[in-house]
């Protein structure tokens, strides 16, 4: 019984399958271990090519129907993480007509807990970078078109729900502008942030 059908009898089934964002991600985690594995000398170039180029077919979108698990899980993601694994290495199977295990090739040097975080990361990284950053800039570009309209108009400032210091209905729209792009900057940074090593970082099925 593969991992995926256990999963099914141990935990929730609610129908809520994971976002096609996140299994683009870790597609792309599978297919860059499976080179990394090969360059270091752990897979034959053959096997690795295999799990390559199915990894590479999962995260183009090819096999969403069979990434079942539910999204409501372990806490590590180990069950996206097997899912995934055997389903590439049942394809992988097919392709290079050979024996791929899902844990000793598919998985090898990785764990749920380096896996599923630096998936997240990476599906983060694409959402934040083509809609977050862009859409908070592109208002601050609009507030700032307003503002200039409206510099002159003066009414009260507001501070804890008073009446303060007057200042005009631009300057408002200037400070939320700033805002935004303060709010888009601090994003960029972190992005550059990497994800953390293997389980517990403790390096164990792990090559320096």
């Amino acid at each position: 019984m593969s991992y995926a059908e256990r999963s099914r009898e141990y935990y929730l089934e609610t129908g809520t399958r994971f976002p096609r964002l996140i299994i683009w991600a870790i597609g792309l985690v599978k297919a860059s271990a499976a080179r990394a594995n090969a360059e270091l000398g752990l897979l034959d170039e053959g096997l690795a090519s295999c799990i390559y180029e199915e990894a590479l077919r999962l995260s183009q979108g090819l096999y969403d129907y069979e990434v079942t698990v539910d999204v409501f899980q372990t806490g590590s993601g180990t069950g996206l993480n097997m899912n995934v694994n055997e389903v590439i290495a049942s394809h992988a199977r097919k392709r290079c007509n050979r024996e791929v295990h899902p844990n000793d090739h598919v998985n090898m040097g990785q764990s749920s807990n380096d896996v599923v975080p630096t998936a997240i990361r990476v599906a983060a990284y694409k959402a934040v970078s083509n809609l977050v950053i862009p859409a908070a800039r592109s208002m601050a570009s609009s507030l700032r078109a307003r503002a200039s309209e409206y510099m002159e108009l003066v009414k009260p400032g507001r501070t804890h729900l008073r009446d303060a210091l007057p200042v005009t209905f631009g300057m408002e729209l200037e400070a939320y502008a700033d805002a935004l792009e303060g709010d888009a900057t601090m994003i960029e940074r972190g992005l550059r942030e990497a994800p953390g090593g293997p389980a517990r970082r403790h390096g164990r099925g792990h090559r320096p």
